[in-house]
């Protein structure tokens, strides 16, 4: 469905299931040259095991309207208001990479609206090489392949995420060039990934977040090594780690181990 916010429509997948106030909310927020389709397996589960579920485009990718936020803060925002514009007045947020940082700017600022936190592929900073900032911008096709290169652990993953048999590196090519070429206007690529690197609130933001928080990582991830998220652990109040054996992409990757932690980690409060 399409909500507005902010004078645009941001697009959120709810697994298919009106929204109902009397039910407790998820947002998922997916990572740069990502949508909401990378979260399938999750949203939808949630979606039929009593959530309401926001799996959202974030402003100006494919489905969504509005203009790309230019750094993690502004995108925090975002997410604030899709929940005003709800009217939920508090949810679990789920980020992956970029939406990592983005679900926890969000829970600092906002504390009393967010219920469960559960940080994805996260780490702080989230520096990416110069050379890859600079490939984003001027040849998108090489960073894309090489982005892919080090996500990936895995080829196909169990038949639980996307369909037996798939190709996860070539499913994840085909949507980034998808989402790359939704937006004609500004390169997402490109200011994805200096909002990443630019970040720098993420310890602030941590010491005030007061509700539990759930950290997914890859064992052999090398876009975010496990020993990047170690500040954030660190500084969470009530945090919890889970460790995957695969790469980046996790939801694709590990989609049943996935799956299960939040499962296990987000029980209605």
């Amino acid at each position: 469905m399409h909500i507005q916010v902010n004078n645009a429509a941001l697009y959120c997948y709810t697994g298919g299931k009106p929204l109902d106030a009397d039910k407790p909310t998820v947002v998922f927020i997916h990572g740069v040259l990502n949508d909401h389709s990378v979260w399938i397996l999750q949203s939808r589960y949630f979606a039929n095991h009593g959530w309401n579920v926001l799996a959202l485009d974030l402003p100006g990718h494919c489905r969504s309207g509005g203009t790309p936020a230019k750094s993690v803060e502004e995108a925090a925002d975002w997410v604030i208001a899709l929940l005003d514009a709800v009217g939920a007045s508090k949810a679990a947020l789920v980020g992956h990479s970029f939406g990592s940082l983005v679900a926890l700017e969000a829970a600092g600022r906002a504390p009393e609206r967010v219920s469960h936190l559960v940080l994805v592929g996260t780490a702080h900073p989230m520096q990416v090489s110069p050379a890859l900032i600079d490939a984003s911008l001027n040849a998108p096709q090489k960073a894309l392949d090489m982005v892919n290169v080090f996500s990936r652990a895995t080829l196909a993953p169990p038949p639980s995420a996307l369909g037996p048999g798939t190709w996860i590196y070539g499913a994840s090519m085909a949507l980034g060039k998808k989402v790359l070429a939704s937006n004609k206007d500004f390169n997402l690529f490109h200011t994805g990934f200096v909002a990443c690197d630019s970040y720098r609130n993420g310890e602030n933001a941590m010491e005030r977040v007061t509700c539990p928080t759930l950290f997914v990582l890859g064992e052999v991830d090398q876009m975010t090594p496990p020993k990047a998220a170690r500040s954030l652990i660190a500084k969470a109040r009530q945090g919890k780690v889970v460790m995957l054996p695969g790469g980046h992409h996790q939801m694709t990757e590990t989609p049943e181990p996935m799956l299960k932690a939040l499962v296990d980690f987000l029980q209605p409060s």
